[in-house]
């Protein structure tokens, strides 16, 4: 066991967990002040609900032995995490049965825990301002035991590391996917599209503004996220190390040439350059080096991201041509993203790095471009199609979706009994007009409890 490897696992697994209440304010901050408590609770509930299935079952069916044909771990070998616990005493370091590279089994457990929580967050993004909070969590625990845990051992249990035979991706395929731009980003960008098609549009979709209600919150969670991403992609090195540190420079590299690459698309198309342009392409970037950062050069990276800013500022108004309603851009930023991610490995990388692997522009032909392709299509049809199936169940189950009038209300005061902001209490002009609509309200929630 290394004991600065072990210390900087938990220190980027830390990091991690900090990035889903950044994503409840970045989420929160562009959704109307209605519904703003809704949107951050359902970031929260899944970090809290997932957090619970890692440890009973969730690890194990991610990292557990290959139970056939590399789609799954057994998720008996490490049921409740209790064959993990133990040092061996003060005087004895790790058996080597406990570690995974140089680190703590357990570290190792953290750092994937928070990676699967953020991941069943960003799902909500997709279908802001129109669902129930219950069937959210049912939803949210149902998809993590169908899609993630499954996806997770495609992509990350590698042959050898914490049991002895992994995912298919991973030993098999042999696609670079350094941080999860397959398991993470496309997968809850399809997942996303797919919800937001269960869940139909909201009322007024196309046709009233939906303008973000707190561009400051957004900023702010965005930052948190960018902070916080140094965690995700340098942590996925398990060592501090040279990686993490080159991990570190091509993922700071990819957000900044991202976020200029989306407010020139903004300036050239709209006229100007926004700050929610300005978060949103930070988030692109940070979304596509993911599964790159450790293949691609910093030069490569500033590339990569810099596309990465045009290509999302482009994609997000699909929706509009489209037809479907992604009511925050999880489908334009992180399906679009991760997939450009993924495929730009077969392009970018470069041998040099310490993934050692040639793409097409470095000399490497085709052979890197089809294992990434092929990696992507799979997480992306079988994330989809599942979600299709889980999320039409629950909704005829559970009505996953908001009354229309409850939608036009809000759904913090029907769904939460709260408001994010509580302006009566603030006084000044119109404070009787106020009181009276929040008395209103009041009344009209307590009479949806009684029935």
């Amino acid at each position: 066991m290394d004991t600065g490897d072990t210390a900087w696992v938990l220190a980027a697994s830390a990091l991690v967990l900090f990035m889903t209440p950044g994503l409840a304010l970045f989420y929160g901050g562009m959704v109307r002040a209605k519904s703003v408590l809704n949107m951050m609770m359902m970031s929260f509930g899944a970090l809290a609900l997932i957090a619970v299935l890692w440890v009973l079952y969730g690890y194990s069916m991610a990292f557990g032995n290959d139970v056939g044909g590399g789609l799954l771990g057994n998720p008996f070998e490490f049921l409740g995490l209790s064959t993990l616990i133990g040092t061996g005493g003060l005087e004895s370091a790790f058996a080597p049965d406990d570690l995974v590279s140089t680190i703590p089994s357990l570290a190792f457990v953290a750092f994937q825990a928070v990676f699967a929580c953020i991941t069943v967050a960003l799902i909500s993004g997709a279908i802001a301002d129109r669902a129930r909070f219950g069937p959210w969590m049912v939803f949210s625990g149902i998809w993590a035991t169908v899609v993630y845990f499954p996806v997770a051992h495609w992509v990350f249990a590698f042959d050898g590391a914490q049991s002895e035979t992994g995912g298919w991706i991973a030993n098999d395929l042999l696609a670079i996917d350094f941080a999860g731009g397959t398991a993470v980003h496309i997968n809850s960008g399809a997942a996303g599209l797919a919800l937001a098609l269960v869940l139909g549009k909201r009322r007024g979709f196309g046709r009233d503004p939906m303008r973000p209600h707190n561009l400051p919150l957004v900023m702010i969670g965005a930052g948190i996220l960018w902070f916080g991403w140094f965690g995700f992609n340098a942590g996925s090195a398990l060592s501090a190390n040279g990686q993490a540190a080159e991990v570190w420079v091509t993922t700071f590299a990819a957000a900044a040439a991202a976020s200029l690459g989306w407010l020139a698309t903004e300036k050239v198309r709209d006229g100007h350059a926004t700050s929610l342009g300005a978060a949103s392409g930070v988030v692109a970037g940070l979304v596509a080096i993911t599964p790159a950062c450790s293949s691609v050069t910093p030069v490569g990276a500033i590339v990569l991201g810099a596309i990465a800013g045009v290509v999302c500022a482009l994609a997000v108004g699909l929706k509009y041509r489209l037809g479907y309603d992604d009511s925050l851009d999880v489908v334009g930023v992180h399906l679009v993203g991760g997939l450009w991610g993924t495929l730009a490995v077969g392009l970018f990388a470069s041998a040099a790095t310490t993934a050692g692997v040639d793409g097409l522009f470095y000399g490497g032909g085709l052979d890197q471009l089809w294992r990434q392709a092929v990696g992507a299509g799979a997480v992306l049809v079988y994330s989809f199609v599942l979600t299709l199936v889980i999320g039409f169940v629950v909704s005829k189950v559970m009505r996953f979706r908001v009354s229309e009038e409850d939608e036009v209300s809000g759904i913090d005061g029907v769904v939460h009994a709260e408001t994010a902001y509580d302006f009566a209490s603030l006084g000044g002009g119109g404070g009787a007009a106020t009181l009276s609509a929040q008395a209103h309200a009041e009344a009209r929630n307590t009479e949806g409890i009684r029935a």
